[in-house]
């Protein structure tokens, strides 16, 4: 492991801090690819030297331990100082590709960030975010990593007594849109100018060549933005609390706290338990992403243009692109989900108008797309109607998808193609909340283990994991998630 290259950035940027010693961890679980991926030796390791690694106890010898400093706009309120108050960025590790990707400790003791907070968190929501960020990855999202889960062997005081854990992440960076404006908010121009140079040469450096370089890296920033969004919206995932804090400018998600998937299909679900207004419904978050965009791009204006009103100008119409680029990336993905190759101008209504009638019969996103793929081999495929409470819904937009598949090229494999599109497997909230009670209630990570090698081949029928693609039951759903700090 090499140093953390954002620890060679100025103090100002960050806190020296190194992790809190807890008194007896336990391995939870390695994942073995990505560290593979990363030329991780964790094979080498006893469980009781990897505890000691991702617990914190043992850090590598090059390691320069740092809490970032970050500021943000938290449900559109601006918060001047948050950062890192339970998380430390160890360093730094190359994958195989050559990208260097930050491992981080979340939950592993308080920073001078920490404001009353006590910098440790518990197992639930540590568990979570270990099968949710894997998930996402399963999927094709790009997303930030999950590479060992710790339990302290301490308890964290919430609402109750909670098992303690820590988390390590690995990320793209760890740089967020509340890491540009906590500069902006000081009238650091010099630090928004070495933060933007720093995401650049990491992130973006095409960049560097521009004759614009700020304008460039704000253009392709929002274009990342708009994929992610999109992405998230073709698997019905719902990030619940974006934040300008919470959006990395790698483009990768980041924060599963009171994430969720969608079960029956909602333009208006909300899960998070603090989103009580509905800010970050799951219909809500292109536009929450282009506001929070056009917050990254206040903090740029001094380096797009000396001249406040033509960098103002230029901005805008960046942020503005925004909304055309996630309606194409969103249509690209649902002419997958569908199963069309070619490009009609009926496309995008199609989509919504099966998407309108999945909202009116409380039809499951997942189920529904997936059994979709079943009726482009058998229109007469029963598993599809089942899945509307008044079939008739179904059929009056299935005639007008047959038609538009019959101007598709023939292909015996459209079928397998759109199994690749919509995945059988998803993190649902009350598998999740069984391997929380399991793991917190009895100590049995069995569940845990069994969900995450479900949720490792999500495009995949897995008949030993069947019951996992299944929708809860009445009595188990879970309409509330929590974050967990």
């Amino acid at each position: 492991m090499n140093s953390s290259s954002y620890a060679g950035l100025p103090e100002r940027f960050f806190a020296r801090v190194a992790p809190t010693r807890v008194a007896a961890p336990i391995l939870i679980k390695i994942n073995h690819a990505l560290a593979a991926d990363l030329d991780f030796k964790a094979a080498e390791l006893d469980t009781r030297a990897a505890a000691g690694v991702f617990s914190g106890n043992i850090l590598p010898p090059d390691a320069v331990p740092i809490a970032m400093a970050y500021a943000g706009h938290q449900f559109g309120h601006f918060v001047p100082q948050l950062g890192d108050g339970r998380a430390i960025l160890i360093g730094e590790m190359r994958d195989q590709a050559g990208v260097s990707r930050d491992v981080q400790l979340k939950g592993c003791g308080r920073t001078p960030y920490s404001r009353s907070g006590d910098g440790r968190a518990a197992l639930g929501p540590v568990l979570r975010e270990y099968l949710v960020s894997e998930a996402m990855h399963a999927l094709g999202i790009p997303t930030t990593r999950s590479l060992a889960a710790v339990a302290t062997g301490e308890s964290v005081q919430r609402e109750v007594a909670l098992p303690g854990a820590i988390l390590t992440r690995v990320a793209a960076s760890h740089v967020r849109v509340g890491t540009f404006e906590y500069f902006a908010a000081r009238g650091d121009v010099g630090g928004v100018k070495l933060l933007a140079d720093y995401v650049i040469d990491r992130h973006y450096p095409s960049a560097a060549q521009n004759e614009a370089p700020y304008l460039a890296l704000l253009t392709q920033v929002v274009a990342r933005q708009a994929a992610l969004i999109a992405q998230w919206m073709n698997v019905g995932f719902i990030h619940g609390v974006m934040n300008t804090d919470n959006m990395a400018v790698s483009g990768e998600t980041i924060d599963f706290g009171p994430c969720a998937f969608m079960d029956g299909f909602d333009p208006a679900a909300v899960f998070s338990s603090i989103d009580e207004r509905g800010r970050y419904a799951y219909a809500n978050q292109p536009h929450a992403a282009a506001w929070n965009l056009a917050r990254f791009a206040e903090t740029l204006l001094p380096l797009i243009d000396a001249e406040p009103q033509r960098a103002i100008t230029a901005a805008t119409e960046i942020v503005s692109a925004f909304a055309e680029l996630f309606a194409a990336d969103w249509l690209a993905g649902m002419r997958r989900k569908l199963g069309l190759s070619r490009a009609e101008s009926e496309d995008r209504q199609l989509g919504e108008d099966l998407l309108g009638a999945m909202h009116r019969n409380h039809a499951d996103f997942t189920m529904t797309f997936r059994a979709l793929c079943d009726a482009a081999d058998d229109p007469s495929a029963a598993r599809i109607r089942e899945c509307f409470a008044e079939p008739r819904d179904y059929h009056v937009w299935a005639e007008r998808w047959g038609a538009r598949l019959a101007r598709e090229p023939t292909t015996a494999s459209r079928a397998d193609s759109m199994r690749r599109a919509n995945p059988a497997y998803i993190p649902r909230n009350h598998r999740i909340e069984q391997i929380i009670s399991a793991a917190v209630g009895q100590g049995d990570f069995a569940p845990f283990e069994q969900l995450s090698m479900a949720l490792s081949k999500p495009y995949h029928e897995q008949a030993a994991f069947a019951g996992y693609a299944a929708a809860p039951q009445p009595g188990e759903r879970v309409l509330r998630t929590f974050c967990g700090t």
